[in-house]
C-alpha cells in the first residue's frame, strides 16, 4: 500500500517528534513539517498530500483565515486541527472549514492516530470509488445511467438532442427501467437545470386530492383548506414537472391538465386569478396509452400534446451485456456502501443473471445484488448468494432457448447453449461415477452441495437415476 504523505504545520521543534511517533504505525508515512503558514501553503502547492495536521497556534492571528487559504489550494484534503486554546467557537469554525477532527494540545498519541487512520481510510475509499466510477462510466456512463447496448445508446442520443429545447417529452417503459433517471437527465442538461425538478407519482395521490396537489388552493376553498397552498405546478415554475405514471390520471384531471399545457396558465382551487407558469413537462408511463385511448380511459388530445418527443426505454432483458456492466458496477458500489469488499461476480452467477428475465428490471437487479452482497462469504458473489427463485427461473429460460436454431443466435447465446450442454454432460458423467451420491460428487467437483443440487435441478437430473 502507498505510504501516506502528511503535511504538518507545527512551530515547536519538540512537538514534531511526537507527531512522528504517534503516527508511525500508519506504515512509515512521509512527513513534511512546516513552521509557518506560508511555508505550509508553499509545500501544499508543490505536491499532493493525503492528510494535513494544522496547529492553529502556529497560524497565530491568521488562524481560521489560513484554513480558508488551505482549502483554496486543496478543497478535499483531509484535515486535523489542533490547538492549546480550544473553544466551542474555534472547533465549530474549524469544522465549517472541513476539519475532520479537532484535538486539544497536548494531544494523546492514540487519539491522533485514530483520527488519522479514519481520515486516511476515507480518502482511500473515495479515491478507489472515483477510479471505479471513471473506469465504468467513461465508456458506458451517461449521467446516473450505465449502458453500452445499442438500445441505450439510442436513448442517450435522444436525450442529448432534446434536452436543450423546451419540448415536452413522454418516456415509455416497464416498471423499474429507470424512467425518472431519464427525466432527471433531461432536466440536468436543459437551460432549466438551475430551476426546480418536481416529481409527482400520479398513482400515489388519492384522486380527490390530485387537483389540489397539482394546482394548489385558496383558503376556505373546501373543508380543511385552512390556508392558501401553492400547487406542484406553480412550484415547478422555471423548472421541470415530472409526471410519473401518467396513465393513472383520472379523466377529469386530464382535461384540466390539457388546458394547462396549451395555455401555460393555472388557477388554484377556489381562486379566480389565472397564474402564468413556465414549466417543461416530462411524463412517464408503463401502461399502453394507445390501448387506453381505444378504451376511452385516456384522452387522445392530451396524448398528442405530451407525446411531442417519445423515448422508449428498453427492459433490462433486452439490453444484452448491460446486465453484466450494471451487476459489476452495483456489486462494487453497494459493496462499499455496505462495508463489504466485493471484487466481482463468478461466471456461474453471471450466467444466471444473464438468463433471468428480470420482470422488475433494473430495480429488481439492485435488490438482488444488495441481497447477494449481504450473503456473500468472501469477496466474490457466487451462485449460492443469488435467490433460489432467480436461479430456478434462469434455468427454465435456458431450457426454453435451447430449441432455437443456432443460425438465429449471436455469440453470447451460442456460448450459453454450449455451456449448458457441457454442464449437463459433465454432471451426468459425474453422478454416474459416484452412483448418484451427491455428497461425494460435490467433493470431486469442488462445488458446494447446494450448488450441485441447483445445477441438477436446472438440468432435470435426479441422483436416483444413477444408483
Amino acid at each position: 500500500m502507498k505510504k501516506p504523505r502528511i503535511l504538518i504545520l507545527e512551530p515547536a521543534s519538540a512537538a514534531k517528534r511526537q507527531y512522528q511517533q504517534a503516527l508511525g504505525p500508519l506504515g512509515t508515512p512521509e512527513f513534511v513539517v512546516a513552521e509557518a503558514p506560508h511555508a505550509a501553503l508553499e509545500n501544499l502547492r508543490g505536491g499532493a498530500f493525503d492528510l494535513a495536521i494544522v496547529n492553529l497556534d502556529a497560524a497565530a492571528e491568521s488562524g481560521l483565515a489560513f484554513l480558508k487559504d488551505l482549502r483554496s489550494v486543496d478543497a478535499e484534503l483531509p484535515l486535523i486541527v489542533t490547538t492549546s486554546r480550544p473553544t466551542i467557537e474555534s472547533a465549530t469554525a474549524a469544522m465549517r472549514q472541513g476539519a475532520g477532527d479537532f484535538l486539544a494540545l497536548p494531544f494523546e498519541g492514540a487519539a491522533l492516530l485514530a483520527a488519522a487512520e479514519r481520515l486516511l481510510s476515507g480518502r482511500r475509499i473515495e479515491a478507489e470509488y472515483e477510479l471505479l466510477r471513471r473506469q465504468v462510466e467513461r465508456p458506458y456512463g451517461f449521467d446516473d445511467m450505465i449502458g453500452g447496448s445499442s438500445a441505450m445508446r439510442k436513448v442517450f442520443q435522444t436525450i442529448e438532442q432534446v434536452a436543450g429545447s423546451d419540448v415536452d417529452v413522454l418516456v415509455v417503459g416497464e416498471t423499474g427501467t429507470g424512467k425518472e433517471l431519464i427525466a432527471r437527465s433531461i432536466h440536468r442538461r436543459s437551460r432549466r437545470s438551475e430551476g426546480p425538478f418536481v416529481p409527482v407519482d400520479c398513482g400515489a395521490i388519492p384522486e380527490n386530492l390530485l387537483e389540489s396537489e397539482f394546482y394548489g388552493h385558496e383558503k376556505g376553498s373546501f373543508t380543511g383548506a385552512e390556508s392558501r397552498r401553492i400547487g406542484l405546478l406553480e412550484f415547478a415554475d422555471r423548472g421541470t414537472f415530472f409526471l410519473d405514471e401518467l396513465g393513472e390520471l383520472p379523466l377529469l384531471l386530464q382535461a384540466k391538465l390539457l388546458r394547462t399545457l396549451q395555455e401555460r396558465k393555472i388557477r388554484r382551487v377556489g381562486g379566480r386569478e389565472e397564474i402564468d407558469i413556465d414549466v417543461r413537462i416530462v411524463a412517464a408511463t408503463a401502461r399502453n396509452l394507445d390501448e387506453m385511448i381505444r378504451q376511452g380511459t385516456f384522452r387522445q388530445d392530451l396524448f398528442y400534446r405530451i407525446n411531442v418527443v417519445r423515448i422508449d426505454l428498453p427492459p433490462l432483458r433486452e439490453r444484452g451485456d448491460d446486465i453484466g456492466l450494471l451487476a459489476e458496477y452495483m456489486a462494487q458500489r453497494y459493496g462499499r456502501e455496505m462495508g463489504r469488499e466485493i471484487k466481482s461476480i463468478t461466471p456461474e452467477a453471471y450466467q444466471v443473471l444473464k438468463l433471468y428475465r428480470w420482470p422488475g428490471n433494473v430495480r429488481e437487479l439492485q435488490n438482488v445484488i444488495r441481497r447477494a452482497i449481504a450473503l456473500a462469504k468472501g469477496t466474490l458473489i457466487t451462485l449460492d448468494d443469488l435467490p433460489g427463485e432467480v436461479v430456478e427461473a434462469a434455468g427454465e429460460g435456458q431450457q426454453a432457448s435451447e430449441g432455437q436454431p443456432a443460425g438465429d443466435l449471436g455469440y453470447f447465446e451460442l456460448r450459453d447453449r454450449q455451456l449448458a450442454s457441457f454442464e449437463k454432460q459433465y454432471l451426468s458423467e459425474l453422478l454416474a461415477r459416484h452412483h448418484g451420491d451427491v455428497r461425494t460428487a460435490a467433493c470431486e467437483a469442488k462445488l458446494p452441495r447446494g450448488t450441485l443440487y441447483r445445477l441438477m435441478k436446472k438440468h432435470e437430473l435426479d441422483g436416483d437415476r444413477f444408483r
